[in-house]
């Protein structure tokens, strides 16, 4: 009896060995997660201990729907059953057809009825070279300006990492605007006005920035720490670029197929960009990426680089159910809503610990930014302001004047474990890691939503008060 009982732990124990010992440590989330899950349904995994667990990782948000929805099983059942080739390169299928089909029913609607589909590898940074290759080609020039904030700007930084015309890919970086680490020491819409004046600077042939060939941009900077963009700055953005001719690139990796409140993040500003890059979740939880841009910019056939999968007819299957899915049944809304209620809710912790200073987000896509109230800085609990004005979901900053506080890193860390403890999925980012992000599938339910704020509340205090970040924010 006592073998059977530790069997699941010893097997657990014994893949995780194995694991450390082949791979490269170059691990990202196995090193912060210890789990060996051998079953998923929705929002939650088991693991091979027979622990189970609240995912809000989801895949990175590539799980719109959570682990094994029924209708991307169904899907893939169908592909499979149907003797399709699975990989059919760039030839027109049915399966490709039902995809295109169902992904031009969602995109805005001003980019919709003249817009164009390059597939490419099925990674974001694939997709993002792709697009550098489209509108280099367009405009005969060469370059990205691209933003950055609290360790933001990964896209850009992969197209330095992946591109073959590296030598002529120079990126040009400008602050991402934001209401928390404030890149000029002033938030709200002074801040994003800073940024977009800025921007506008480089018009300027002695600026020492050429025209690039486009710039890109994040509506929600997530690897950054979950931070949303301004929707009065995006929108100084489109115009921006629309009288200099630049073609507007809108990177919807993490935030599309309904994350953020809206079915691609751009329709928060009523913005239509150029080009938008999509991948992560539009695959329904398997690897598929595409460009979507007008049809203006088709100039010329972009030398891309040779692909062997963009065709993955499972992926663009399982895609095309996912898509469907969100749009038939709202769940972009129900993000909205479900969303701003865990954001009011969450804020609480700013007011409970001095070592949360910021809680920010939009849909269900929300970051909880840990500090050391030790640090130098100013106060990290200030209210949230004018955040209907901006366009934002509710933001929790300081008050005008004051410093954030020095970000800690280890806290977040130590949030993340005892988040683990209590069967809750996290994951981390921002900067030095110190944001924990959540971003659970959209199907996520209000007894699970009220599960996982629980949870968390509860690691927060359990962390704080292991490294004296427990007192009450003051009043």
């Amino acid at each position: 009896m006592e073998d059977t009982a530790l069997a699941p732990r010893s097997a657990h124990e014994g893949i995780l060995r194995r694991q450390a010992a082949r791979e490269s440590a170059a691990r990202t989330y196995a090193r912060a997660l210890p789990i060996v899950p051998v079953r998923a349904r929705g929002l939650t995994i088991e693991g091979a201990d027979g622990r189970r667990y609240l995912d809000c990782l989801s895949g990175a948000g590539t799980l719109a729907l959570g682990h094994n929805h029924p209708v991307v099983l169904e899907s893939l059942r169908r592909v499979l059953d149907s003797g399709a080739p699975l990989n059919a390169f760039d030839l027109a299928t049915p399966v490709k057809d039902a995809f295109l089909t169902e992904l031009f029913r969602t995109l805005p609607p001003g980019l919709a009825d003249r817009a164009h589909v390059r597939f490419c590898g099925p990674a974001g940074s694939e997709a993002v070279e792709t697009a550098y290759a489209l509108v280099r080609a367009a405009t005969g020039r060469s370059g990205l300006l691209a933003f950055t904030g609290a360790g933001g700007g990964s896209t850009a930084r992969a197209l330095h990492a992946t591109s073959a015309e590296a030598h002529d890919a120079r990126i040009d970086r400008l602050p991402h605007p934001q209401d928390y680490r404030w890149p000029f020491g002033v938030g709200d819409e002074r801040g994003a006005d800073i940024c977009a004046r800025w921007t506008e600077s480089l018009d300027d042939p002695a600026s020492g920035v050429p025209l690039p060939a486009g710039v890109i941009v994040e509506p929600v900077d997530g690897e950054g720490g979950v931070v949303p963009v301004p929707d009065i700055w995006l929108r100084r953005m489109r115009q921006l670029t629309a009288d200099r001719s630049v073609p507007l690139i809108a990177d919807e990796i993490r935030t599309g197929v309904g994350r953020t409140g809206a079915f691609w993040a751009v329709e928060h500003s009523g913005v239509t960009p150029d080009v938008m890059v999509l991948s992560d979740a539009i695959g329904g939880s398997l690897p598929l990426a595409v460009v979507v841009y007008r049809d203006g910019l088709d100039a010329g056939e972009p030398a891309t680089p040779a692909e062997s999968f963009p065709g993955n007819q499972l992926a663009m299957a399982a895609g095309t159910a996912t898509l469907a899915h969100v749009r038939e049944n709202a769940l972009a809304e129900r993000a909205a809503t479900l969303g701003a209620r865990m954001l009011n809710q969450l804020q609480q912790l700013v007011s409970d610990f001095t070592c949360v200073g910021d809680v920010r987000g939009r849909g269900l896509m929300i970051g909880v930014e840990l500090v050391d109230p030790e640090g130098e800085g100013g106060s990290g609990s200030g209210g949230a302001t004018g955040a209907a004005e901006r366009g934002m979901e509710a933001s929790v900053r300081p008050g005008n004047g004051d410093r954030p506080l020095p970000a800690a890193p280890e806290l977040a860390a130590a949030v993340q474990r005892e988040c683990l403890r209590r069967g809750l999925i996290v994951g981390l980012g921002g900067l030095r890691a110190s944001v924990v992000q959540l971003l659970p599938p959209l199907t996520i339910t209000d007894e699970q939503a009220a599960a996982v704020l629980d949870r968390l509340a509860d690691a927060v205090r359990a962390a704080a008060r292991c490294r004296g970040g427990g007192t009450a924010a003051a009043p």
